[in-house]
């Protein structure tokens, strides 16, 4: 068998534009590229957006997550509020504590701050 390699994760959005300008202006992540798809550098990690070619595409009810890691979590969360995200509550777990918001798209994002 051939070795496997991660490329990529991804998500499908509605509006191209639309997207760009939250992952930019409201998650602050850096655009690396864009074309038909637009590509951003998270610590290593290639995500990218995907224009969807079928709104069935964009249910939001997918099981992957982008999960950011942040060191405070409480001060990321009211930042993120202020820039129009809206973040859910930051729950304690086990480990962590995490807090969620959604990209326009109903794409998934997690806010995780280890113990």
């Amino acid at each position: 068998m051939t070795s496997l390699r991660l490329d990529c994760v991804f998500y499908y959005v509605e509006d191209l534009d639309r997207a760009v300008h939250f992952y930019t202006a409201v998650l602050g992540l850096r655009l690396s590229s864009r074309d038909v798809v637009a590509r951003f550098d998270v610590d290593g990690l290639l995500l990218e957006l995907v224009p969807a070619g079928h709104p069935d595409l964009l249910s939001g009810r997918g099981n992957a997550r982008l999960a950011l890691a942040v060191e405070d979590i409480q001060t990321t969360a009211a930042e993120l509020r202020s820039r129009g995200a809206a973040v859910s509550e930051v729950q304690h777990v086990s480990n962590g504590w995490l807090a969620s918001l959604r990209d326009p798209d109903s794409n998934e994002i997690v806010l995780w701050q280890y113990a």
